[in-house]
């Protein structure tokens, strides 16, 4: 099946894709959700979102390091945030980074190898990721400082010093939270980051394939916020929603884009677009 997969990338305009969107899909499934909107069912959506704390230990037991691919385009995209200079310049003092959500992995690893001296706080709330990221070959606990943690509901000045962090990595991580946890999420590592240090956002865009067949399923939870038949949840972000959820919390917006893959398959003679959005937000120091 896979040989008969073609993947054609293209950094899109998000205008330009939501009215090629617009025409094959109802307006009616993607309305964009305001910061302050209620969902459709708050005690239906708080079920969800405790139950799918257990569901991604199952996930990770389940299918070990072998699901997500190491993300070395991290590097290329955002190669001089994880540097000293800016000329991408590696210092004999690197860097602190805080990854929520860090999985098996397959973000910290790639990145310690590219930039030796960084220096890492990696957390989950699943403690299968992180036996597994301990278990990894690379896994040095003099750069990494692995800890179990609920960055929705626990307080990260728990485990990190206030003020001590250059950049906080979301990768697919933000999806993963109701957005009613969204904005403790934001204020919980605002108060780890350094003024002026960076929060890189990776994460599903509205319209994507996969919602489609989540809402064709009937698994909406809320506005663009639904569960997966694992029992995990995912929420799809507009420019719009990201932008001014950050901006509520006092990040300033350096830079945001969709980015959209078209993804056929010949052999069922199917297209489907896949949409994510990257982002880099800025502390505020007030």
């Amino acid at each position: 099946m896979t040989a008969a997969m073609t993947m054609l990338p293209a950094l899109c305009c998000s205008s330009s894709v939501d009215r090629k969107m617009s025409s094959l899909l109802p307006a009616v499934l993607f309305e964009p959700l305001s910061c302050g909107k209620r969902g459709f069912d708050d005690v239906n959506e708080h079920y969800f979102s405790r139950k799918s704390l257990t569901c991604w230990d199952k996930f990770y037991k389940r299918h070990q390091n072998k699901f997500f691919k190491d993300r070395h385009y991290l590097e290329k995209d955002w190669g001089k945030y994880f540097s000293d200079g800016d000329d991408g310049a590696i210092s004999a003092n690197g860097k602190v980074l805080l990854e929520i959500g860090c999985g098996a992995g397959n973000t910290i690893f790639p990145l310690i190898a590219a930039y030796p001296k960084l220096f890492v706080h990696a957390c989950d709330f699943s403690t299968e990721a992180l036996t597994l990221v301990k278990e990894h070959p690379n896994f040095n606990g003099d750069q990494i400082n692995l800890f179990i943690c609920d960055v929705a509901n626990d307080e990260l000045c728990e485990k990190i010093l206030p003020s001590s962090v250059d950049i906080v990595t979301l990768i697919f991580m933000l999806s993963a939270v109701s957005p009613k946890k969204m904005p403790f999420v934001l204020q919980n590592l605002k108060k780890v980051l350094k003024p002026n240090g960076h929060i890189l956002v990776r994460d599903y865009a509205v319209g994507d394939s996969a919602q489609v067949k989540l809402e064709n399923k009937n698994q909406m939870i809320s506005n663009n916020f639904y569960f997966r038949g694992d029992g995990t949840c995912s929420f799809y972000f507009s420019e719009d929603f990201l932008s001014a959820l950050f901006v509520k919390a006092g990040f300033g917006t350096v830079d945001m884009n969709i980015y959209c893959r078209q993804v056929e398959n010949r052999f069922r003679n199917m297209a489907f677009q896949r949409r994510w959005i990257r982002a880099i937000f800025t502390k505020i120091d007030s």
